[in-house]
């Protein structure tokens, strides 16, 4: 297997995040050879979707986790403490689990003939991924071969934005926002930082109303942003969310 080759695996699997993630998706989009890695992929771990059957996990397993994480919160201490413990937690699951991301992939391309043979008793060996899907969105800057590379991780309510290549003049910063499928206000998602990936916190309550199809518009703003009791500036960019 090729180094592009597991890069697309992983890719396609969900394993990539941060910059590498944002990396992924932009040579996607500009390397021809890439893109089809990914679609073969697609293809090769598609009827595993098809197979899996919904499940629901047993009534004792969010009380179990709810205790865990209160146990975990009054042996720290402290906020910060509380997060190295989960953290250190993970990686001795993820040793303890003994196989890298690459050893996973391998298995799983092995292992799909067998996976959606006849008489596969799927609720018995297959999980079921209960997590909302990862959402993404390339939104191009009006009057500029720029794009920001957008993409939101359900798993901890962020939203990573690239901005690679795009440069601050000292006058205008520009920010995102949410637009409500009401049509109601624009939810700010935070200023862009140019030249920088950087992840915003992304409230609840849009969280929750994020899907694919979901549209996000870029403004020209003041230094700093939109100043409170302001109207936002003109929208220079938009983009809708595809599930990733």
């Amino acid at each position: 297997m090729t180094s592009d080759e597991l890069l697309a695996a992983e890719f396609v699997l969900g394993l990539l995040e941060g910059e590498d993630l944002l990396a992924a998706r932009a040579r996607a989009q500009s390397d021809a050879a890439f893109a089809e890695e990914i679609a073969i992929w697609q293809d090769r771990l598609a009827p595993l979707a098809d197979t899996i059957a919904p499940r629901t996990p047993r009534a004792e397993v969010w009380p179990r986790i709810e205790a865990a994480l209160a146990s975990e919160s009054e042996a720290a201490g402290s906020e910060s403490a509380k997060i190295v413990s989960l953290r250190r937690n993970l990686r001795r699951w993820q040793w303890a689990g003994g196989f890298s991301a690459a050893a996973a992939i391998v298995l799983a391309f092995l292992a799909l003939p067998q996976l959606i043979s006849p008489g596969l008793d799927t609720d018995e060996r297959l999980p079921t991924a209960v997590q909302q899907a990862r959402l993404a969105a390339t939104m191009p800057i009006e009057g500029t071969p720029l794009s920001l590379a957008l993409t939101y991780l359900p798993e901890d309510d962020s939203l990573l934005v690239g901005a690679v290549g795009l440069a601050a003049d000292g006058v205008h910063d520009h920010e995102i926002w949410f637009v409500p499928d009401s049509g109601g206000d624009l939810v700010s998602l935070g200023v862009v930082t140019p030249g920088r990936v950087v992840a915003h916190d992304v409230p609840e309550r849009v969280a929750r109303a994020l899907h694919e199809g979901s549209q996000l518009v870029l403004t020209r703003e003041p230094l700093g942003g939109k100043p409170p009791d302001t109207a936002a500036g003109p929208v220079v960019a938009e983009a809708r969310f595809t599930t990733i």
